[in-house]
């Protein structure tokens, strides 16, 4: 579903603004880079994007990713997925790299194949993927068709897509990434469906990963599972943080607080990823969107400071008020 949300504010940020002379010497510095990366047939530099390290590898994970439930399911609409490859270039230059997709999504695989065609697009994406489909042995064909869709040598992640068949995908998942052919094992559920059962193999299986929801509003994840993740070095991804646009549009009816100052917030939105992002297991959220200034004001939401756990019990408290 599309995120409805007022266009972010264009105000440059709290501070005095670099003088002209040092705006001249980084874009100078910035365009020589991004020829001399051209040249070499590379992607240009990305901004350096707000990160946290996997608990296993302690290699830096974007804290903002980007989802394909619904937004990039757009079939052979031409206009529309050069929208969403535009979309997946706004998310790479602003130092994005982690993005989410399934079978289970329509032609959203094959639409993000078609942005991934675009200089430099697949020297930056981490490619998290799923399987979704029973029995267990017809996983590796689904698997294959999907790593084609994309275009990608190899998936970073798959995750077993809401549980299904986990007993038999599990298997063939960590036999992958013993071979080389995967990076990161995980799961997926969404809408807090299924905990127990999550909770359930969380203890019992070696996983890097686990995706889950949480929000402002549906804040279950942080009774059980997300303390969990940081006991067993389970990184974790957050779908549905803005709840599919209505968490935003509830919210939206009602001014935001003053005090979204203090975190440099400008939009619900952004409080809202704050919220998410500001949980220490938390390593990734994936909001889905089909707008370029979204994307930016996500990616935005990961920067300065972010809020302390008497913050965010600020912010349920208030979210428990208005919705």
């Amino acid at each position: 579903m599309r995120d409805k949300r007022p266009r972010p504010s264009q105000d440059p940020p709290p501070g005095s603004p670099p003088g002209r002379r040092a705006l001249l010497r980084q874009g100078l510095a910035l365009g020589a880079a991004g020829l001399l990366a051209r040249a070499a047939g590379a992607a240009p530099p990305a901004p350096a994007a707000a990160t946290r390290p996997l608990p296993k590898s302690g290699e830096p994970l974007p804290l903002v990713g980007l989802g394909s439930w619904i937004t990039f399911n757009v079939g052979r609409d031409a206009a529309a997925r050069e929208q969403c490859a535009d979309v997946m270039q706004a998310f790479f230059e602003g130092g994005g790299r982690l993005v989410d997709s399934s079978p289970m999504y329509g032609s959203s695989q094959d639409v993000i194949g078609h942005g991934l065609r675009r200089p430099g697009a697949l020297a930056r994406v981490l490619a998290a993927d799923k399987v979704w489909i029973s029995p267990g042995a017809r996983g590796p064909a689904q698997i294959e068709a999907s790593r084609r869709l994309w275009g990608v040598a190899r998936f970073d992640l798959l995750q077993v897509h809401n549980l299904l068949s986990w007993q038999e995908h599990l298997p063939t998942l960590f036999e992958m990434k013993a071979g080389g052919r995967l990076r990161h094992v995980g799961v997926s559920t969404s809408e807090g469906r299924r905990h127990a059962e999550l909770e359930q193999i969380m203890r019992s299986q070696p996983l890097d990963f686990v995706q889950l929801t949480l929000s402002l509003r549906d804040r279950r994840a942080e009774e059980r599972l997300l303390p969990l993740a940081r006991e067993r070095g389970i990184a974790v991804i957050v779908n549905r943080p803005f709840e599919g646009g209505e968490l935003l549009r509830s919210l939206g009816r009602q001014p935001l607080p003053a005090w979204a100052g203090e975190l440099q917030c400008t939009s619900w939105a952004q409080l809202a990823l704050k919220f998410v992002l500001g949980h220490p297991a938390v390593g990734c959220a994936i909001p889905a969107t089909t707008r370029i200034d979204h994307v930016r004001e996500n990616l935005a939401a990961a920067h300065g400071r972010l809020p302390d756990a008497s913050e965010r019990a600020r912010m349920a408290a208030l979210a428990d008020k208005l919705l």
